[in-house]
């Protein structure tokens, strides 16, 4: 599944560097612009999938860490809604 999802990801982004290279080629800003966004869209989901398996992979090999930090954050997020 994992590499499915880069797959796809690459694919979304070459689909992306021909848009924005069409778009050079003959002039055309907007399909420039929807090749830049593309290609924005595929890193952003690239760097978030590589986030996630990060962090799956602490879960993993350090449970009690992960409890520990998420402990914090909802302590934190506890006393920024009970200031509202």
């Amino acid at each position: 599944m994992v590499e499915t999802e880069r797959f796809e990801t690459k694919l979304e982004e070459g689909i992306g560097r021909v848009q924005d290279g069409a778009g050079g080629l003959f002039g055309d800003p907007e399909l420039q612009l929807k090749g830049k966004v593309r290609i924005a869209c595929a890193k952003s989901r690239q760097y978030c999938t590589e986030a996630g398996d990060t962090v799956r992979d602490l879960t993993a090999d350090q449970p009690l860490l992960a409890l520990a930090v998420a402990s914090v954050i909802g302590f934190l997020a506890a006393l920024l809604w009970s200031r509202r």
